[in-house]
């Protein structure tokens, strides 16, 4: 997964963004795709790569039966994607500044095509981990890319709009695409044939066709002249506000954790520990937390900031609560029930915490202060999954989940004083 929301580490350079639309009765430019066309191929685009991420979701357990995968191996490779799209953002989620938004963003959906190609030729492990290695390279340019530009060309083809449908586009894209892979890839596993390849094979076809379609978007920035010397997205941490930002970071921190949960290990504990090995409803469970998760994020838009911040510290530790409960009952039920709750908790904070750090940061270091925030969240993607998996080996399913949980809880609990002060 990405980061679910529609802020994404930036660089400090200002790009020079063409705001202007195609005039009437002239030619549209670049290929004749104009920026309301535009606008809505790229949201498609960020929607197609984002699901693609969850594709493997529903298909753990598969790779368990079929391959011998230990649920250690099958975090190592859920562990891999987040390695990726860290270095990834890093490295190159800021060069669409300085060079364009559709030179980086073509180029990433096309290492997303190679990823699924990489899906097609082996399940053996090595491939897994280096597939979803490279998925979280491509990803990790696609959110910084796509989410600037849905911006760009809202104001282009809007002049006189304010951001909030390019917002709400890139909210819905962001994180109606993970819960929409997942639902998807569980229904072809389920239902069609080749189960393990399949899916694969549908989303290779979408992100042709989406890449494609991204060639003949307009460009929004013109490059950068004469070319600054490149360097890795600085990292900085607001000194005045350290307490402050930390509180922030390790709330992210901890709804990465449980969102990573629903993309990794969740659909084990539906097969195994609950008895449901349905495919299907292994999608359904990653869809129905990453869907509560953007609804609460678009609802609860309009609401300050620190009710914000206490609705997701509250429903958050509920939701890992109830899934604790669910698998020591068993409960399907409650276990969906607990999704839900977390999944909601899980997106409104981490919008929340973001919004924290912008206000905590100075405006000429904010890209540098959400890279610092988003280095902290991508440790808790990957660190406490892999904990988790290594737990499993040593008690049972159920009473390490419940470790997991109260774990994130303490967290929450630690850092809810600070977080909420005004």
């Amino acid at each position: 997964m990405s980061a679910p929301t529609d802020v994404s580490p930036v660089s400090d350079i200002t790009p020079e963004v063409v705001l202007s639309g195609p005039r009437r009765g002239s030619r549209r430019s670049w290929g004749g795709a104009g920026h309301r066309a535009g606008f809505w191929i790229t949201a498609l685009t960020f929607l197609v790569a984002m699901a693609f991420t969850t594709v493997p979701t529903p298909l753990w357990a598969i790779y368990q039966q079929e391959d011998g995968f230990s649920t250690l191996m099958v975090t190592v490779a859920f562990a891999a994607y987040a390695v990726g799209v860290v270095v990834s953002l890093f490295l190159a989620g800021h060069l669409s500044d300085r060079f364009g938004r559709r030179r980086v963003l073509l180029p990433a959906v096309l290492i997303e095509v190679a990823a699924a190609v990489m899906f097609l030729t082996s399940t053996s492990l090595g491939v897994l981990v280096a597939a979803r290695a490279v998925t979280g390279l491509g990803i990790g340019m696609v959110t910084a890319t796509a989410t600037a530009y849905l911006t760009d060309l809202h104001l282009a083809a809007r002049p006189r709009a304010d951001r909030t449908r390019a917002d709400l586009v890139a909210t819905a894209a962001n994180m109606g695409g993970f819960a929409v892979g997942s639902l998807v890839s569980g229904l072809l596993a389920e239902y069609a044939p080749a189960p393990l390849r399949t899916p694969y094979l549908v989303f290779l076809a979408l992100l042709v066709i989406t890449a494609v379609a991204t060639a003949f978007v307009p460009e929004t920035v013109r490059p950068v002249t004469p070319r600054p010397p490149y360097r890795p997205q600085r990292v900085s941490v607001p000194d005045e506000h350290r307490p402050a930002f930390f509180a922030a970071a390790f709330a992210a921190f901890t709804t990465f954790a449980v969102l990573g949960l629903f993309t990794s290990l969740a659909p084990g504990f539906v097969a195994g520990t609950l008895h449901h090995p349905s495919r299907a409803l292994a999608g359904l469970v990653t869809f129905l937390v990453f869907a509560a998760a953007a609804t609460t994020q678009t609802v609860l838009r309009h609401l300050a900031l620190r009710p914000q911040l206490a609705t997701g510290l509250v429903l958050m530790p509920a939701g890992l609560v109830t899934l604790s409960t669910a698998v020591w009952l068993p409960s399907l039920p409650l276990f969906l029930a607990g999704g839900v709750l977390a999944g909601a908790g899980a997106g409104v904070l981490f919008k929340a915490t973001v919004t924290r750090v912008l206000t905590l940061a100075a405006p000429s270091h904010r890209g540098e202060a959400l890279a610092g925030l988003f280095l902290i969240a991508y440790i808790g993607l990957a660190a406490p999954i892999l904990s988790l998996g290594l737990a499993t080996h040593y008690v049972q399913d159920r009473t390490a989940l419940l470790g997991f949980a109260a774990i994130l809880i303490a967290i929450c609990a630690a850092v809810s004083r600070r977080l909420l002060r005004r």
